[in-house]
């Protein structure tokens, strides 16, 4: 019997070692020996959701280009890294561990919000400061201190937009909206929760993501209203569009920054005389001068104009250069930690401030953006 003990004992150290050993195996390593700022993200560059994470890569690109072209961060390169996500959360956790080990030392996170919460969550044990360009849903910024985003809450979108058609004397009101996106019913929500706090009555109807293609249904059940408030992207939002139209609607159609590209989803033949309008931090025919060098700019490289989705990896990538700057950071090998937490206390200091091509921005300890939004109708 006491030979036996001592025999399960000797098996029980050694499968006790290899898990040991295993544990750190699979331990992420990080080493920021670097010879020019390292800011990573992940995006959806394949698939259906593509479009938003190039969008972002080409304008995030643009900056770091502009960037180093004066010079750097004395006299210091950055570079921009964006992994493949797929929009999918496994997909942006993965990309996170491999950026991380590579020494990336400050980030955008992830386009997309289930993304963004899986990248989030180990950018917050890791303490690596990132700032999404896109990445909407209130539970982002709610990781941790070191998440912040550039664009418009969900809930700020819903809340404006109840607003806006309150007080352009609409009443007779439809919305749609995707119930199994966190996008969408997060718009929905805030709108449904400002517009019973102003009175404001609707008729709602929905659809999933196993039900997005004929909208007929929806259409003809919202084809007598005035105006149709649509939380969802842009194209599902063309889908309806068109059912509406053939439906007879004359129904102005409003959207929130997920309509962003809606322009190219009709062509001169089947496109509805409806007014067709949506929320945005970014218009691109606007004459500020940010706006119209970031354009310029953009257009010289690419041979496009830039969406909304563009303009806020630019800024995105600009406010943290700009941080970094005002922080006075000077060693290119930083740490991620000790980059995140000086740029932490600099981002949401008073009297910091970043403007760009997608308006005038300041950060709170909540990681949200305060800025203006417009209202852009599609010409």
């Amino acid at each position: 019997m006491k030979k036996f003990v001592r025999i399960m004992s000797v098996v029980l150290c050694v499968v006790l070692c290899a898990a040991v050993f295993a544990a750190c195996g699979n331990k992420k390593s990080y080493t920021a020996n670097n010879t020019e700022y390292f800011i990573g993200a992940t995006g959806p560059l394949t698939g259906g959701a593509a479009s938003y994470g190039i969008s972002v890569q080409k304008g995030a690109t643009l900056a770091v280009e502009e960037i180093n072209k004066a010079g750097g961060l004395n006299g210091v390169n950055f570079k921009f890294e964006m992994r493949d996500d797929k929009a999918e959360a496994a997909e942006a956790g993965t990309g996170y561990d491999t950026l991380y080990e590579a020494g990336m030392q400050i980030s955008l996170g992830s386009v997309t919000s289930g993304a963004c919460k899986s990248f989030g969550a180990k950018a917050k044990e890791d303490n690596v400061f990132f700032m999404t360009p896109s990445a909407s849903e209130q539970a982002v910024i709610e990781i941790g201190d070191n998440a912040f985003r550039v664009c418009f809450g969900d809930p700020d979108q819903g809340t404006l937009a109840a607003q806006q058609i309150k007080d352009d004397g609409f009443t007779n009101v439809g919305v749609i909206y995707d119930s199994s996106d966190s996008y969408s019913t997060g718009v929905y929500e805030a709108f449904k929760q400002k517009a019973n706090e102003i009175g404001l009555t609707f008729t709602e109807q929905k659809f999933d993501a196993e039900n997005k293609v004929d909208f007929s249904t929806q259409a003809g059940a919202l084809k007598d209203c005035d105006i149709v408030f649509m939380p969802f992207y842009y194209t599902e939002a063309a889908l309806f569009i068109k059912a509406s139209a053939a439906k007879g609607s004359t129904a102005v159609f409003f959207g929130c920054d997920g309509f962003d590209g809606i322009a190219g989803q009709f062509t001169a033949t089947d496109k509805p005389a409806n007014t067709i309008k949506y929320i945005t931090p970014f218009d691109v025919n606007s004459t500020d001068a940010k706006v119209s060098a970031f354009v310029t700019a953009f257009k010289a490289k690419y041979g496009e104009e830039p969406d909304q989705f563009a303009a806020d990896g630019y800024d995105a990538v600009m406010a943290i250069y700009q941080a970094m700057k005002t922080a006075g950071v000077s060693d290119v090998t930083i740490s991620a930690s000790d980059l995140c937490n000086k740029a932490k206390a600099t981002i949401t200091s008073s009297s910091f401030s970043y403007t760009g091509a997608t308006g005038s921005m300041k950060w709170d300890a909540s990681g949200a953006c305060t800025k203006s939004a417009q209202i852009v109708e599609l010409d």
